[in-house]
């Protein structure tokens, strides 16, 4: 807690950067719902980096959500993650025109939405290791306290050697009583927890549902529900029970199937109560398939 607490109080003056005087922008490799990134070269130091600028309209919409809440920026969280499946962030700042920028390390590699929608081999053979690797991300997330809110393929890149990149943290908050209060409702509508679409009570078992989610759907290529466009068509649907993912991957290993269906519960206190156990079924399930990198098979 006195991490948060020197986060909070600490708003050293920043100096305003001019983006293209200190980047050059070689090409625009992605666009969120609130920002822009592109592939750049830092000339301080010649390093090829993915140059995130946050929309400030938007992120003003955002913060206005948390008003007296003192909710860190997403600089401030991503700057103190450190994992190898967390995109490292070298350095956050605000550019000349009031915009929010971070600095991350560039990875070469596709969008797992991509290989969710492409199911080809390499998809096939990996996504067991995949989904470990994301959950080893989230639970690393947990553990310093925070909640995503956003877990999606969308904010998930895997890079050419296979490693899992976690790459935003626009939505993340403390997870602490005031953020977990009722009310807030904000995230990917086909991804969110019942009880965050309901405005109740949250805690970090709303990123369990949203990583189950995902790993359903990097094995079927659809949702556990079907596909929504708002908040209140995801309402028409939430309270009934998910897709049976053994009806739909013939063959699916049970551990496995029954892992992400217990994710998927609609009540809180059906899901696991922490994602390392959740992996931690996942990992024992790879091991035994014989799908787990030589490197990770005694860690």
């Amino acid at each position: 807690m006195n991490f948060f607490k020197q986060l909070f109080r600490r708003k050293p003056r920043i100096e305003k950067i001019e983006i293209r005087r200190r980047f050059d922008l070689i090409g625009r490799v992605g666009q969120g719902s609130m920002s822009k990134v592109w592939r750049a070269t830092d000339t301080l130091g010649g390093r090829m980096v993915a140059l995130k600028v946050l929309d400030k309209a938007k992120t003003l919409r955002l913060e206005q959500r948390f008003v007296g809440l003192e909710r860190p920026t997403e600089g401030e969280i991503a700057i103190n993650l450190h994992h190898p499946n967390i995109v490292r962030t070298l350095e956050h700042g605000i550019t000349s025109e009031d915009e929010q920028f971070l600095v991350m390390e560039f990875v070469e590699g596709v969008g797992l939405s991509y290989l969710v929608d492409l199911q080809n081999e390499r998809m096939q053979k990996n996504r067991l290791w995949y989904i470990i690797q994301i959950g080893e991300a989230l639970e690393y997330l947990h553990q310093q306290n925070w909640i995503h809110r956003d877990l999606c393929p969308r904010n998930i890149i895997v890079s050419n050697e296979d490693r899992i990149k976690l790459i935003d943290f626009g939505l993340v908050v403390p997870n602490t009583p005031p953020f977990r209060a009722p009310g807030n409702r904000t995230g990917t509508a086909n991804y969110m927890a019942p009880e965050l679409i309901k405005r109740l009570k949250t805690d970090q078992r709303i990123d369990i549902f949203s990583y189950a989610v995902t790993c359903f759907e990097m094995y079927t290529r659809e949702l556990p529900w079907p596909a929504a466009d708002s908040f209140e068509s995801v309402l028409q649907h939430i309270n009934q029970p998910p897709k049976d993912i053994r009806k739909l991957v013939e063959g699916i290993d049970e551990q496995v199937a029954a892992a992400i269906m217990k994710g998927l519960a609609l009540h809180p206190d059906d899901r696991w109560p922490t994602t390392r156990r959740m992996v931690n079924d996942f990992r024992e399930a790879a091991e035994r398939l014989g799908q787990l990198p030589r490197t990770q098979e005694t860690a």
